[in-house]
């Protein structure tokens, strides 16, 4: 969404990671091993917590592996981000693995987290599919969100419950928790005008990727002169990955938009819109996030007194955008792709965090399945 700025900085916590068990009192005698100190309650016994001891280390790693409890609803920095991911990858290297994408101007990793039953390479018949967040900044609902769906899968997946397992394996989730740190660790918390919005070099990422309606000198000058190191990135991956669904979430509206966000005024545009030879696609996936989503598909307007039926909008029909990343997506990489606006706030109180993650559950979960459209 549109923003202006003002400054201070969220309060952040350490993130806290659920610790395995430790079993305390068990005698340290294996099956076989004979050189085992006597226990003064008899071999009975002995024998007995030798099998026990044995049984335990062979259930231990379900305790590591399936976490206890909920991850914590605040907003994580980057670190953070960055060690949960990794210890999701290590806990569970069947479904998980993390991988960068690249460094923003800072220098920090772009990390992304796969789920998936091949998470470390493509199988035929899967399709690959990503999700993308705080592409603004101090748009950072995205961020809690996404985390809570790595949660949520990864614990469903454990306790095999049938709409992850069936998730992951019909489909190779790439997570993209933060695709502008540095405009992070500057964010206000302000709803509406705050800090953060653009990348270190005060560049908007979204205004930043080559144009889907500019001649190809331009097109080519653009991407030589004035591409950003997050920008870049980000078209590696789409030249690294096949993907056939994504969205990119940001906040200040309640709104699923979808392509195309420009026009040069050719045949695409019509009664207002600029509409894709796959606008039917699109509308049906647009809609499957707004009614799914708690309250998206009723076009409640926010503060800025727009409102939208069935909670979606064509990109260009809603406002003008040029160098936009889900153009982008769709003419270079053939890729559907929609923004979901996923908050009227940009930066919710913290107290907020779990009710609008249940107002978005359901409609991820349906928007990943929405990869069946595609294929």
């Amino acid at each position: 969404m549109r923003s202006k700025v003002s400054s201070s900085s969220p309060s952040q916590q350490q993130l806290s990671l659920v610790s395995p068990p430790v079993f305390a009192g068990v005698c340290r005698c294996f099956v076989g091993v004979s050189r085992c100190r006597s226990d003064p309650r008899g071999p009975q016994w002995t024998g007995y917590a030798a099998v026990m001891s044995s049984l335990l280390l062979l259930l231990l790693p379900l305790f590591i592996l399936t976490p206890t409890t909920a991850l914590e609803f605040r907003y994580h920095r980057n670190g953070e981000i960055e060690k949960y991911l990794r210890d999701i990858s290590t806990s569970n290297p069947d479904i998980a693995h993390v991988y960068s994408i690249g460094r923003s101007v800072r220098g920090q990793q772009l990390w992304v987290l796969v789920l998936s039953l091949s998470p470390r390479h493509h199988s035929i018949g899967i399709p690959e599919f990503k999700y993308v967040a705080n592409m603004h900044g101090n748009e950072v609902l995205g961020r809690v969100l996404l985390l809570q769906l790595i949660d949520d899968l990864v614990r469903g997946h454990r306790n095999k419950e049938a709409w992850s397992v069936q998730l992951l394996n019909s489909t190779r989730i790439h997570i993209l928790p933060t695709m502008n740190p540095d405009g992070f660790d500057d964010a206000g918390t302000h709803c509406q005008f705050s800090q953060g919005r653009f990348n270190h070099n005060g560049v908007d990422l979204n205004r930043n990727f080559p144009d889907a309606f500019a001649g190809k000198r331009q097109q080519g000058q653009f991407v030589e002169e004035t591409q950003e190191a997050e920008v870049r990135a980000v078209i590696g991956w789409l030249r690294s990955e096949t993907f056939v669904l994504s969205a990119n979430l940001h906040g200040g509206a309640l709104v699923a938009s979808y392509p195309y966000d420009n026009s040069n005024g050719g045949s695409e545009q019509v009664g207002g819109a600029s509409v894709t030879p796959d606008n039917d696609v699109f509308v049906h996936l647009a809609k499957v996030y707004s009614y799914n989503h708690g309250s998206m598909h009723r076009g409640d307007s926010c503060k800025d007194g727009l409102s939208f039926n069935d909670g979606i909008t064509n990109g260009y029909q809603w406002y003008a955008l040029k160098g936009g990343m889900q153009d982008y997506n769709y003419v270079w990489a053939q890729c559907l792709e929609v923004t979901l606006e996923v908050s009227c706030c940009k930066f919710p109180p913290k107290d907020q965090l779990p009710a609008l993650w249940t107002e978005n559950r359901e409609a991820l979960l349906a928007f990943i399945r929405g990869q069946r459209s595609c294929v």
